[in-house]
């Protein structure tokens, strides 16, 4: 089994801005303020971090895979200027009445990133913005946290109950992920 520290992130709404219209283009993606910081924090404290995220504007025709891989291409540029980088990116690019495995809140992408990384989900941090991205993390067994960028403060009303560690954005939380 890997021994690797990871942290797991989603990306819209925790590394970039979001939009209800969807992030269609390299251009509409601009991180958070702070984001690409926190993930080059995490890789300075020997942590890796891989990326989930729900991307049904594929499915919908919004945007194509070369678009999208421009995006990814965009984030990791940006974090490189940081001396930062991500490890792995997995995306789902069906759309929910796909009833797919992978698309959050099921575990596939997950489940995935642990096969190929030869490592155990359990007690490793998933940080998201929504709803589907705490249960994501439940059904393995990793620790959510929720960020209030994004959908965050939407997640929050919907779900006052909720019992997890809360921040006002990723570099709060990663401030948190290497002070635990």
């Amino acid at each position: 089994m890997n021994h690797t520290r990871y942290v797991l992130l989603d990306r819209d709404g925790v590394i970039n801005a979001d939009s209800d219209d969807y992030i269609k283009s390299a251009e509409e993606w601009q991180p958070i303020p702070g984001s690409l910081e926190a993930i080059a924090l995490l890789n300075q404290q020997g942590y890796k971090v891989a990326v989930f995220t729900n991307q049904s504007g594929l499915a919908r025709g919004l945007f194509n895979l070369d678009t999208l891989n421009a995006m990814h291409t965009k984030m990791q540029r940006l974090l490189a200027e940081q001396g930062g980088t991500i490890e792995a990116i997995y995306y789902c690019p069906h759309a929910p009445k796909d009833r797919c495995t992978c698309r959050k809140p099921e575990p596939g992408l997950l489940l995935r990133f642990s096969e190929d990384f030869q490592t155990s989900l359990e007690d490793l941090y998933f940080v998201g913005d929504a709803w589907k991205d705490v249960e994501a993390a439940l059904a393995v067994h990793a620790k959510p946290l929720l960020v209030k960028t994004g959908k965050g403060e939407r997640t929050l009303a919907d779900h006052p109950e909720v019992n997890i560690p809360i921040f006002e954005d990723l570099y709060a939380a990663a401030r948190y992920i290497i002070e635990a």
